[in-house]
């Protein structure tokens, strides 16, 4: 009974309407019913012989709206109907959704049925916590990952990038989190993921025990540039929810690069100036807004807190250069950043993270001073190996010009052993930490 007076309270009894006047590649322009028109509302566009094509307004130019479809423009004709949603951008979930797949409209594309509707209606696009009114990042989050566990030790409530290449085990990664990570609830965003992989993903790679606690928004790449932008504001949606029912979140987003591009797409269609690399200024506006929703959860009237929202994002680097734009845009903006890189996935190691690129913005005021000390001596001993390893490799170096680099070809197997951990395997933290010490103090075989 409540779901359907919810319905009925948000039918809007004035009917507004519009015409389409010209459409110009993916954008269609409307004249008419502009009195209740703005940036970022709803319409829905009559098709000949076919369904009504849901559409948002992304700017307007004199007297015409501009819109971009969610769907094909086949079938939309000149002077055909424009019709007003009023009822905006939203989601009304449940806990029931956990363990569901959704699209970017927030329905059931999993089979299993429809989707319970809750009484809340949560804003796709919502402003992010005032900074004085949000927690701050409480302790620290046992991932479950030994490399992330010990090298970016990361808190309940922090925000971590995944920066890679195509091909470097970021989709791996982020299912190992998902099933191992100690939190309550965990959303996952497939922003413009391949087709083939969606599946394999859910089914292989996340398997049924991830799933369980899960809701999974998906859009493929073959997927309009709107419905990929709105899949990552679904994704926050969602976790937003489940912070505010208690729970600790982890939010999973794969990938803020191709957020990047589907704003890209919207805006230079909507004639904004291309900047570096063609992405317009919109999408550097969009990022931070979108990432900052992620975060220890506000602060509310009664004084209690929301739960945190600890969030993952990838970011698929171009060429594997990690100064382009949207990179370093996002990790300017977020609490540290996890590298993987190519030569190390090329050697076998899995997870390939160069945990002396890595870095956690909390640390180390989350590691106790032993734990500390640990962490010194380790990136010490792999820098070491590191800065001579060519040498190393071609037979160049000779044992006993320096005791520290000989320390560091007798640890390395076993640290390498440490740092690669199987996707089915879990690590706590406080055994990371103790695996650790004992190859740093010769204890290890």
């Amino acid at each position: 009974m409540r779901n359907l007076v919810s319905v009925v309270e948000r039918i809007d009894p004035i009917t507004v309407s519009g015409r389409v006047a010209a459409v110009n590649g993916l954008l269609i322009e409307a004249r008419g019913g502009l009195t209740r028109l703005s940036v970022g509302a709803r319409v829905e566009i009559e098709r000949r012989a076919d369904s009504p094509l849901a559409a948002e307004v992304v700017g307007f130019r004199e007297t015409r709206a501009l819109l971009m479809p969610f769907g094909p423009v086949e079938g939309v004709a000149p002077g055909a109907t424009i019709r007003i949603n009023s009822d905006g951008a939203v989601v009304r979930p449940t806990r029931a959704w956990l363990g569901r797949i959704v699209d970017s409209f927030g329905n059931p594309i999993d089979g299993k049925g429809p989707l319970p509707q809750g009484p809340a209606a949560y804003p796709l696009r919502a402003s992010p916590p005032a900074a004085h009114a949000r927690g701050r990042v409480g302790e620290r989050l046992d991932l479950g990952v030994r490399s992330m566990n010990v090298f970016t030790t990361c808190c309940r409530g922090q925000r971590l990038g995944v920066f890679a290449g195509s091909g470097v085990g970021k989709s791996v990664l982020l299912s190992m989190l998902a099933k191992q990570a100690d939190c309550d609830a965990v959303v996952v965003g497939l922003i413009g993921e391949r087709g083939r992989e969606v599946r394999e993903f859910i089914e292989e790679t996340l398997g049924e025990e991830g799933l369980r606690r899960a809701i999974v928004v998906v859009a493929t790449s073959d997927e309009p540039a709107l419905k990929r932008r709105q899949a990552a504001y679904m994704t926050m949606a969602l976790a937003e929810f489940l912070r505010d029912q208690d729970l600790e979140v982890l939010c999973m987003m794969d990938s803020v690069t191709r957020f990047a591009m589907a704003q890209r797409e919207i805006g230079l269609a909507a004639g904004e100036p291309p900047t570096t690399k063609g992405y317009t200024p919109t999408v550097f506006t969009e990022l931070p807004k979108l990432l900052e929703r992620a975060g220890p959860g506000p602060i509310r009237p009664d004084g209690t807190t929301a739960g945190p929202v600890t969030a993952i994002f990838t970011v698929l680097v171009d060429g594997d250069d990690h100064n382009e734009p949207i990179a370093d845009a996002v990790r300017g903006i977020l609490d540290g950043h996890i590298v993987m890189e190519r030569a190390i996935a090329e050697r076998g190691r899995f997870p390939a993270i160069n945990v002396l690129k890595s870095i956690s913005r909390t640390m180390p005021g989350c590691q106790t001073p032993p734990e500390r000390e640990v962490v010194k001596m380790a990136r010490q001993t792999l820098s070491a190996y590191a800065n001579m390893e060519e040498l190393i490799r071609i037979g160049a170096y000779r044992a006993g010009a320096d005791p520290e680099v000989d320390r560091a070809i007798q640890l390395n197997p076993a640290l390498e052993e440490f740092l690669r951990q199987d996707k089915d395997e879990a690590t706590s933290l406080e055994d990371s930490f103790e695996g650790l010490a004992r190859i740093l103090i010769g204890e290890a075989a």
